[in-house]
């Protein structure tokens, strides 16, 4: 190994000083962590055999990391998946201005008419109750730590009987025993994986039964030789035996949903007709099909939500202002008759007669581009653990292009990420999933993947 490359290196505080460095207004010790940086990763590439890079190549690897340490690594991205509720890339979109009341001072605990100190459940309670028919409701900062405060404040210490075809397990490991178990809750399993009737609820009560839980299995179906009873049904066993019935619907909606989910699904995400049937307390998320913040809503008897937001937990589990902001705003929209100004909402009930007329104008915009697309139809899921196996009609854009993994990954190095998908050797734009504004972004993206080529270096994406 030759110690003239090693030499050949710049000093420290020379590559601190590039006007690449300087350039990018970092602070002086930030920029001296940059150049040693890239200056140990070239002592160890020259040490396994590499030549020394130029001192300007040095620079610009500085700069960049510079510039990587100082951007927020949380980046507005483009949803050309099809996927609506797309876990990765943050579930339910917001409407526009829907943080805009709680970005500075606000009335998070204050009442204006009086000036005394408020309570944050007046903010999105009130609107909960008035479009559910709730006698209360609660709103904390997402459905598991909802499951886990009705479970703690209601049953600890004692059995809540559950179904063995409801023990799911959601993603990021969320499983309902082991929910219960941190809750202090005694888990109670009743039937079969595939039957549960009535009477099995009624032999597992006894003395030191403190509820009945029924979860929505969310993300799988068990379909065949199956029974469970009737929400009605299990309502009415435990009110007989004093019990509250307890029921996590895991996602539901506030707004219209396409017909084409069918009356069952449909049903399974109305709270209000859970609450009818007879549920002391229901539960869903809030940035699943209602479309709104990551946030856990309860709705149900008064005396119950009361005791849920009593409990010292509540506070470790409550929504902050942008969560309140957020979703008072998604509500508000839905009470006002205004159902597409939520954009999950306005997705999901997009025809697919629509989603081909964007598409095809987005093909044509593309084809200007020098890039060869087609239009077809697609199966666009909806996502985030809602309604598995259901998919809504659309339309989307294939690009055809010679290396599709490679036209991808750099779309998602564009300036605004642009995620796609690759399959049958093209990479496909789902419009459904596309916010306005966006084709304009999608176009830029494959502008400049275009005339760059797909193996162009990531400063090329960002001119």
């Amino acid at each position: 190994m030759s110690t003239s490359a090693f030499r050949s290196l710049p000093p420290a505080h020379a590559l601190t000083d590039a006007p690449a460095l300087v350039a990018t207004g970092a602070p002086h010790a930030l920029r001296v962590d940059a150049a040693r940086a890239v200056l140990a990763e070239a002592r160890a590439a020259i040490a396994d055999g590499a030549a020394a890079p130029p001192h300007d190549a040095l620079a610009a690897l500085a700069a960049r990391r510079l510039r990587e340490w100082l951007s927020p690594r949380l980046r507005r991205a483009v949803n050309a998946t099809g996927v609506v509720i797309h876990t990765n890339l943050g579930r339910a979109p917001l409407p526009p201005g829907a943080l805009d009341e709680a970005l500075g001072y606000c009335n998070l605990e204050l009442d204006l008419a009086t000036g005394r100190r408020g309570s944050r459940r007046a903010l999105a309670g009130p609107l909960l109750e008035a479009m559910t028919g709730a006698e209360a409701a609660l709103v904390v900062n997402n459905n598991a730590a909802a499951v886990v405060l009705m479970l703690t404040a209601l049953a600890a210490g004692r059995e809540v009987v559950i179904s063995r075809g409801e023990l799911v397990e959601i993603g990021g490991s969320f499983r309902v025993p082991d929910i219960m178990e941190a809750s202090g809750a005694r888990l109670r399993e009743v039937g079969t994986t595939n039957k549960t009737h009535l009477h099995d609820y009624a032999r597992a009560i006894g003395p030191d039964t403190a509820a009945v839980l029924r979860v929505h299995p969310s993300n799988f179906r068990v379909v065949g030789f199956v029974a469970r009873p009737s929400d009605a049904d299990l309502a009415a066993l435990a009110h007989d035996r004093g019990l509250p019935l307890l029921h996590d619907l895991g996602s539901a909606a506030l707004g219209p949903l396409p017909a084409a989910l069918g009356p069952d699904l449909l049903a399974d995400a109305d709270p209000r007709r859970a609450l009818s049937a007879g549920a002391d307390l229901v539960c869903f998320s809030g940035d699943k099909l209602l479309g709104g913040p990551q946030a856990g809503v309860v709705l149900g008897r008064r005396d119950l939500v009361d005791r849920l937001a009593r409990h010292p937990l509540a506070r470790a589990f409550r929504a902050d202002k942008l969560t309140l902001a957020a979703l008072e705003h998604v509500l508000l929209a839905y009470r006002a008759g205004r159902p597409d100004d939520v954009p999950v909402s306005a997705m999901l009930n997009a025809t697919a007669d629509a989603l081909t007329a964007r598409a095809e104008a987005l093909a044509a915009r593309l084809a200007a581009a020098g890039v060869s697309t087609r239009v077809a139809p697609s199966d666009d899921p909806i996502g985030g653990g809602s309604l598995p196996e259901t998919t809504l009609p659309g339309a989307a854009v294939a690009l055809q292009v010679p290396s599709p993994g490679a036209f991808a990954d750099r779309l998602r190095a564009a300036q605004v990420p642009v995620v796609a998908v690759v399959r049958d050797d093209a990479v496909w734009l789902h419009v459904r999933t596309l916010l306005p504004g966006d084709e304009l972004l999608v176009e830029q993206a494959v502008r400049a993947t275009a005339a760059a080529g797909p193996d162009a270096p990531d400063e090329a994406m960002d001119a």
